[in-house]
């Protein structure tokens, strides 16, 4: 099964193989900010329509300033990839040029990140799917789960294939919407405006009368959502070494590309979106005007109702092929963070900020053990909050422009170090003009950061507020402890002193072949003592286990311990223990049998109390553990059981 669905393993040679070009890269990395653009919109008006339609005139405005920002963290980070191109993106730049704590904060805000990414994307791609099959709608969580399952597995066979797969969709995306808004403004210009099947209906307004400050507030917070339309933008330069060389420079390129089409893609829908006069709410039931059920109907989302306005209704195959491709790009665009993620995770890892073994390559050279861990936490959040994409996005985007503000500020700080060690004239005028770019983009992002933290921390970003600090204390303790352990294990100048003599203790169950093989395999050691222990739970097992001994005149002393409680663990490491009580610098050698079996089921029904012992004896100072196998025909091979039968 695992060879169906991942592939057969990649020798570590062939990681080179996996380089991505230019073509691969831009659909790997690029496809969640490319695909931010098919719900950025919809979040802006929904925000503006909770006061009815009085507050739609603030939309244009409210776009262009989300496409200003687009431009400037774009731009930003091609500063960053050509600076800093061995990957890690914003956590590296915070960590170098701002400290420790920064680039923690960063890596935990860019986990949140990569976690909502996969939820919000797969979310609002299941969405636009049951916007083309309503009757999908009870079936919401399970089709969000079976999709991130199988990008898991996608994923699992490796950035290449998966780039492979990705790529056509990714491409039919943008080639659909840029269709869409040609043939839109094509027919604006020409005196035909499409007209959304929703331009009709009446909001009833949740929020009237607002002016001053309260209508400021409204603006910032659809802002804010708006904002949706930057996350993954810096998934490229978290995963510059993926990129076939000169990699910085391909991927600065790749940057460039992404961040024009994002920006003519979501200038073009949210202009269409206004002359179509597209209405949508947060509930179904506050549209005046709406057809069926409000409480249990879905609503067309923006690009849906703008495929049908453009191509000539929602049975047109240009609704349909701008739908596939829709919910094709957003679930896929989850993808950036399958690779973001596990690239951060494997940093971090090497800096024993998170568990080795999320440093270690899977079969097909992809981090599998990330891979896994995002798609698990993922699947628990979109789970938790029944696959809803406006109760998800609430805790999007603020990790996203926390890990912008600090990367820019620490940017600032690289070119400041440059400028103290460069006198060429003509390099100090690129590096002041890098540093206006940096510091411009650090002033834009923390502007943002305050706008996002104040308008959604009740409607959700508290959560994420919770959980970073909870990921940075995390992390700081796996350091701590990798440093302990390996401070702990650091050779002492002496060497390590012998032990005086050696106990051998061989665990006796009853008399039976792998008991003798203990016993063999304790005396080839030759050790200064050699006993044999039983627990006597039944005085008359004990007398036949004694009896058996003597009559096959085995070698060894057998030592019986009484048990009136029938325990087995407590006694034996009384017995134990009173060896190092008395040679407190001897070591114990405690020999146990214990049995190999083939199949799960077989494993409940043996070594339960070798198991329970091998625990407890592993606590013990100057004790030593050895296991005796002894392998049952079932765990032999069908060859291997040919040859014993034979």
């Amino acid at each position: 099964m695992k060879r169906l669905l991942v592939g057969r393993p990649l020798p570590s040679d062939r990681l080179g193989e996996q380089l991505l070009s230019k073509r691969l890269a831009l659909p790997i990395f690029a496809s969640d900010p490319l695909s931010s653009v098919a719900y950025a919109t919809q979040e802006i008006l929904l925000v503006l329509t909770l006061g009815g339609l009085a507050y739609l005139y603030l939309a244009p405005w409210i776009g262009i300033a989300v496409v200003v920002l687009l431009a400037v963290v774009v731009v930003s980070y091609r500063q960053v990839v050509r600076a800093y191109p061995g990957g890690g993106g914003s956590y590296e730049v915070a960590s170098r040029n701002l400290g420790r704590a920064a680039g923690l904060t960063v890596a935990a805000a860019l986990m949140v990140d990569y976690v909502m990414t996969v939820a919000v994307s797969v979310a609002a791609g299941v969405d636009n799917i049951i916007s083309a099959v309503p009757a999908l709608n009870p079936h919401r969580v399970g089709i969000n789960l079976a999709f991130v399952a199988v990008l898991t597995a996608m994923n699992l066979r490796g950035v290449r294939e998966s780039g492979r797969a990705f790529a056509v969709p990714t491409y039919l995306f943008i080639a659909g919407v840029l269709v869409l808004i040609a043939v839109g403004l094509g027919r604006t210009a020409v005196g035909h405006p499409p007209v959304a099947e929703s331009a009709g209906w009446q909001v009833r307004p949740h929020q009237v009368g607002l002016t001053g400050l309260a209508l400021t507030l409204l603006a910032l917070r659809a802002f804010a959502s708006g904002c949706t339309a930057l996350t993954g933008v810096e998934a490229i330069s978290n995963g510059v070494p993926a990129f076939r060389p000169p990699k910085s420079e391909n991927a600065a390129r790749t940057m460039a590309a992404m961040g024009a089409l994002a920006i003519t893609m979501f200038a073009g829908i949210t202009a269409l979106a206004l002359i179509a006069h597209v209405r949508i709410a947060d509930n179904a039931c506050s549209l005046v005007g709406f057809p069926g059920d409000c409480t249990t109907a879905a609503q067309r989302t923006v690009i849906a109702q703008l495929a049908a306005a453009v191509f000539g209704g929602d049975h047109s195959a240009g609704f349909y092929l701008v739908q596939a491709t829709t919910a094709l790009i957003l679930i896929l665009a989850a993808n950036t963070a399958f690779n973001g993620f596990p690239l951060l995770g494997a940093i971090l890892a090497e800096q024993r900020y998170l568990p080795r073994q999320l440093h270690t390559r899977g079969d097909r050279l992809a981090y599998s053990n990330g891979i896994i861990v995002l798609a698990v936490v993922a699947g628990g959040l979109i789970y938790a909050f029944d696959g809803s994409v406006t109760r998800l996005i609430q805790l999007y985007i603020l990790g996203v422009f926390t890990s912008f503000t600090l990367s820019q500020a620490g940017m600032v700080r690289h070119w400041n170090r440059a400028l103290a060690a460069e006198r060429d004239p003509a390099a100090r005028r690129r590096i002041h003009r890098s540093r206006a770019i940096n510091a411009v983009g650090a002033a834009f992002t923390a502007l943002v950061l305050v706008i996002v933290l104040a308008t959604k921390f009740s409607h959700g970003a508290y959560l994420v507020i919770i959980a970073m600090p909870l990921l940075y204390a995390m992390m700081s303790a796996v350091r701590r402890h990798y440093d302990r352990v390996s401070a702990e294990l650091e050779p002492q100048a002496r060497g390590e002193v012998l032990p005086a003599r050696i106990h051998a203790v061989v665990l006796v169950s009853r008399l039976h072949r792998p008991t003798l093989r203990a016993l063999a395999f304790a005396r080839a050691g030759r050790p200064d003592t050699l006993t044999a222990v039983t627990v006597a739970t039944s005085p008359a097992d004990a007398r036949a286990l004694q009896a058996r001994w003597a009559e096959r005149g085995i070698p060894v002393p057998l030592t019986v311990l009484d048990s009136p409680y029938r325990d087995i663990t407590g006694p034996i490491l009384d017995f134990v223990a009173a060896l190092r009580r008395d040679a407190p610098r001897d070591l114990v050698a405690v020999y146990l049998p214990e049995y190999v079996v083939g199949h799960w089921w077989e494993q409940l029904l043996h070594n339960q109390s070798a198991l329970r012992l091998k625990t407890r004896l592993l606590f013990q100072r100057q004790v030593m553990v050895i296991s005796v196998p002894w392998q049952l025909r079932s765990s032999f091979s069908h060859d291997h059981g040919k040859v014993a039968s034979s």
